[in-house]
């Protein structure tokens, strides 16, 4: 049996074989993501490919990529974590921070310091960044503003300058939105609308943050009738998609199957008028799905129906057979659809079939079917990990500090600040963020207390014999 010494060591040395596969890992799926290669039927995403192909969690996936893309403009940290220097734990941290002004640093940095020390040393410095502008804040409330207008092809064109603050809270709301939204490949689904840009997707994402705040809002700020999106659309218009009236109340006009897209779940209310447009008579209001079939679709279908959409929020109920043109508002002929995947099926031209056994078959607009789970991949995609990590230094990912070793945050913080106006060695801010005895005649003068962090004291000063202070 193997002594506990030399268990530990093993454990070093897979550990940087683990960082080495990790970074070829993470190049991997930053190519796969840029190349689209994620790109399928009901795909919205190359997270959620992470997430159905390797079982990553969204989340978890989403992280993932977001450094996989990082370390592209990273080079000396991505080498350093391919030698098995660095673990996932510390790329992901300074990721956030890391630019090419401060790589150097933050290298030194993450190799003497714990994982534990690299993400307080990023904490602590974004901190100080946000403390650093505050004094714009009176400027940026005086200069607030929002307006809008009317573009010729009947959009709204938006702009506003918003406070830092009220501006993260509308970025939060977009981004929260975002995870929201599937975003299936738009040549895929045969829609030349730009759908799957990330600007387009920003602008549903806004779109979704109004409609949960008409939803949910203060009662005094958002009455019944303040809530609605009205359309006018003649029957025959509805029913025929012929040319005629099909407009927003006091806006533009829009196509008929958006209309007809819109009636498969919305409120009714039938307005007889005459030739010139005065109105007869006015019939109740209804929905086009009943409360109580609402309730058992929800129950039935649980969320999104499109082959692997997986979304269970913003959905929608789908007449298979429109309303408009006889079907009827049963289970059997209703379908949850979320909002891109029900846009597909109208403006996109895909189709839904009932089959004898009341499975549904999902159709392009070219009659080919869309597959129920994506191409399985293995075989020679596998790679020969032993192989690929044979030369890995044994004590590569064993942290260069001593055990009992205290890292200055404060002093760290001042240092990587001094990367923005001097021209600091890497190698001197690493000795004195790891180690201030190494650093003789260093730090600089430390940047202001951060907020809510208790200032560290000075450094004590050397002694007669020469020493430097102990690490704190």
């Amino acid at each position: 049996m193997d002594s506990l010494e030399t268990i530990g060591e093993h454990i070093i040395h897979l550990s940087g074989q683990l960082n080495c596969l990790e970074r070829r890992w993470l190049a991997l799926i930053a190519e796969f993501d840029r190349r689209k290669g994620w790109a399928g039927p009901g795909i919205a995403s190359c997270a959620h490919w992470l997430n159905w192909q390797c079982g990553i969690d969204l989340g978890t996936a989403r992280e993932r990529l977001r450094v996989a893309h990082a370390l592209e403009q990273l080079p000396k940290i991505g080498a350093s974590m391919e030698r098995g220097e660095l673990s996932y734990s510390k790329v992901r941290a300074v990721t956030r921070i890391a630019d090419a002004g401060n790589e150097d640093a933050l290298l030194m940095t993450a190799l003497h310091s714990s994982a534990s020390q690299v993400e307080r040393i990023v904490r602590y410095y974004r901190c100080a960044q946000e403390c650093e502008e505050l004094s714009r804040e009176e400027r940026q409330q005086r200069h607030r503003s929002l307006y809008h207008e009317y573009l010729e092809d009947g959009s709204i064109l938006i702009k506003a300058r918003l406070p830092a603050e009220t501006g993260r809270l509308v970025l939060n709301a977009v981004e929260v939105a975002l995870e929201c939204l599937p975003r299936p490949p738009a040549a895929e689904l045969k829609i030349a609308d730009g759908s799957a840009h990330p600007c387009a997707r920003r602008a549903d994402a806004l779109g979704l943050v109004a409609e949960g705040f008409l939803a949910e809002g203060p009662k005094a700020q958002s009455g019944p009738e303040r809530q609605q999106i009205v359309v006018h659309v003649d029957e025959q218009v509805l029913k025929e998609r012929c040319a005629g009236r099909c407009e927003f109340e006091q806006g533009p006009s829009i196509a008929a199957e958006t209309a007809r897209r819109l009636a498969c779940d919305a409120s009714l209310v039938e307005l007889a008028h005459d030739e010139s447009g005065n109105v007869l008579d006015i019939g109740r209001k209804s929905r086009s799905i009943p409360p109580a079939i609402r309730r058992a679709l929800n129950a039935r279908d649980r969320g999104c129906r499109f082959p692997g959409c997986h979304h269970d929020r913003y959905v929608d109920g789908h007449h298979i057979r429109h309303w408009a043109d006889g079907g009827e508002t049963r289970l059997d002929n209703l379908v949850t659809l979320c909002r891109y995947h029900h846009r597909a099926v109208h403006e996109g031209g895909m189709t839904i079939q009932v089959l004898d056994d009341g499975a549904l078959r999902f159709c392009r607009a070219d009659g080919t079917q869309v597959p129920h789970h994506p191409p399985q991949l293995g075989g020679e995609a596998v790679w020969a990990a032993e192989a690929e990590v044979a030369g890995i230094d044994p004590r590569a990912a064993a942290t260069r500090s001593f055990a009992d070793t205290r890292v200055d945050y404060d002093l760290a913080v001042s240092a990587l600040f001094s990367l923005r106006t001097k021209n600091v060695p890497a190698e001197t801010l690493s000795a004195a963020i790891a180690c201030p005895a190494a650093a003789p005649g260093y730090p600089p003068a430390r940047h202001p207390p951060r907020a809510g962090i208790r200032p560290s004291p000075s450094p004590a000063p050397a002694d007669a014999a020469g020493a430097g202070p102990a690490v704190r």
